[in-house]
């Protein structure tokens, strides 16, 4: 899909590829209303969610949250089940989709793995 050009989108893409921390829609709303004060929140979640469908960033779904990862390079993700960090890592094989492909004859268009547990933290 073909995205116009917007400062808003432009804006916001910048800040969530600025961050590893996977923001939420509302830490980057608070980020972008820094900079761009009449940006609404409206403006941010359809933002946003074009980004991702245009494959420009990726999104975790933690519970209800959606988290949004700047880094569309093949990746898996630890999610701490106490403090909601979320960490990047790579585990799985990188070519785990031909594997796939062969074993079961299934096309694999995207594949996320998130391991959840405590992290070194607590």
């Amino acid at each position: 899909m073909y995205l116009r050009y917007s400062k808003q989108r432009t804006l916001i893409l910048k800040i969530v590829r600025s961050t590893h921390s996977h923001p939420t829609a509302y830490w980057v709303y608070n980020k972008a209303k820094k900079i761009m004060p009449k940006i609404s929140r409206g403006t941010i979640y359809r933002n946003l969610n074009q980004l991702v469908e245009n494959r420009e960033i990726n999104v975790i779904k933690d519970g209800d949250v959606m988290k949004y990862d700047g880094n569309i390079s093949r990746h898996d993700h630890l999610l701490c089940t106490i403090c909601d960090s979320v960490y990047d890592i790579n585990i799985l094989p990188k070519d785990l989709d031909k594997k796939v492909q062969r074993l079961i004859n299934f096309d694999v268009k995207q594949i996320s793995l998130t391991i959840e547990g405590i992290c070194q933290n607590h």
